[in-house]
């Protein structure tokens, strides 16, 4: 599956992760993007190799339930599309992602998006009900438009 966005740009889901049924009872759709420092070309192939030695790390915060991986879109922009169980979890996940990616990302492009109330399949199937819901609602880059 290919999720486009509403800047343009799209990108190849290569993976997904679950924890138990995958569905929260708080639902909260987390929508994270960054660039890499020094990956380029044949190297990207080789971040989605390593980045399964990541999956630890995040799965074990509290209230993880899902997240769709993202291949790098035209920008060479990663996202990952998650579900959390509770917003406050999601934004302290991203908060903790944020210093990690720091190390190896692009400064300025780290950002994310907490859409609380709507469950990740929702938002991709219909991005509606997330309108006036991220702190940038003005940019696009979180906001998917269909799938391909």
């Amino acid at each position: 599956m290919r999720l486009c966005f509403s800047d343009g740009t799209s990108a190849r889901v290569y993976r997904e992760t679950r924890m138990g049924s995958g569905l929260a009872k708080d639902p909260c759709t987390l929508v994270v993007e960054f660039r890499l420092r020094l990956v380029r070309g044949p190297a990207h192939a080789l971040f989605r190799t390593e980045s399964l030695l990541n999956t630890p790390l995040f799965v074990g915060f509290p209230g993880f339930t899902s997240k769709l991986w993202l291949a790098h879109d035209e920008c060479d922009r990663y996202r990952g599309v998650y579900e959390w169980d509770g917003q406050e979890r999601a934004e302290h996940y991203a908060r903790s992602l944020w210093r990690v990616l720091a190390l190896v990302g692009v400064p300025g492009s780290i950002r994310y998006a907490v859409l609380p109330g709507l469950r990740r399949d929702a938002v991709i199937a219909d991005a509606g009900p997330a309108e006036g819901l991220a702190p940038d609602d003005t940019a696009a880059w979180w906001r998917i438009k269909g799938t391909a």
